[in-house]
């Protein structure tokens, strides 16, 4: 039986988290945090009381971002761009000593009526994670790149954040299509 580990803030935690054990059956075992992993900072932290489950996983999956881009006073995201790669790179070289199949999954965007939000800043934030990602060898699950094509298909009309049913199945279908490629290499 192989282990998926999840890691991640509310698109993971209310969104795609509950349904990926039963899409991946019975031949896997999932452990998730029950609480919202919020900043990259936080995760960060997070790594170290999560270290038992992290060092036994077989590939871990994890999304950061909507609190760290989100803009609440207009005077710029909680945490810069250039922090918030550090965070992810961080991040990424703990899980990586724990476990060789890392897998990051791009932020996914806001609505356009969400105040504090923007999805040029996602893309801008996505982006630079990628580019500082890829050459660790963590591979990347683009979950926000799909979502930015249409947030208005994929995001929730009530509170224009997060995912919305259609929204949470699809990103579920992409977690697990990216956990089963990782396991297959």
């Amino acid at each position: 039986m192989k282990k998926v580990v999840l890691l991640g803030d509310s698109i993971r935690l209310i969104g795609y988290g509950p349904l990926v054990p039963a899409l991946l059956g019975d031949e896997y075992t999932v452990w998730q945090s029950t609480d919202n992993d919020r900043f990259a900072s936080y995760t960060l932290r997070n790594c170290f009381e999560y270290k038992a489950q992290l060092e036994t996983a077989d590939v871990i999956h994890w999304n950061n971002g909507l609190w760290d881009m989100c803009d609440l006073f207009g005077d710029g995201p909680f945490t810069s761009k250039e922090d918030y790669v550090a965070l992810l790179v961080r991040i990424a070289k703990i899980l990586l000593s724990y476990c060789p199949k890392v897998i990051f999954c791009t932020t996914t965007p806001p609505r356009p009526a969400m105040w504090g939000h923007s999805i040029d800043r996602v893309r801008e934030y996505n982006a630079a994670a990628v580019e500082a990602l890829v050459p660790l060898g963590v591979r990347i699950n683009d979950l926000g790149s799909t979502v930015c094509a249409d947030p208005e298909k994929w995001v929730s009309a009530v509170d224009n954040l997060h995912l919305n049913e259609d929204g949470c199945r699809m990103a579920a279908g992409m977690v697990v299509d990216a956990v089963k490629a990782a396991l297959a290499d």
